[in-house]
């Protein structure tokens, strides 16, 4: 099945997304944590360390699912997208 122009633009702009918000959770997930240790300053009165894996992170990933979720309806609706259409 060949996609039309309107179609081949939403698919661009929603693997952008997907890999814009995979970057950020890659980056949190596994570069902040693995470096928190060597950020030993007080973050709102507790380790930094301790924050960023116990609060901070679970808080961005619902973030993200959020941000996700608005851009997709923000999109489907300028690209006219109707669930269930093929």
């Amino acid at each position: 099945m060949k996609l039309n122009l309107n179609q081949q633009a939403y698919w661009r702009k929603n693997l952008r997304a997907i890999v814009l918000l995979l970057t950020l959770w890659f980056l949190l997930s596994f570069v902040l944590i693995y470096f928190a240790r060597q950020l030993s300053f007080s973050f709102f009165g507790w380790p930094f360390s301790f924050w960023a894996a116990g609060q901070g992170a679970p808080l961005v990933y619902c973030a993200i699912v959020a941000i996700y979720a608005r851009y997709m309806s923000r999109l489907d609706r300028r690209h006219e997208i109707v669930e269930g259409q093929e």
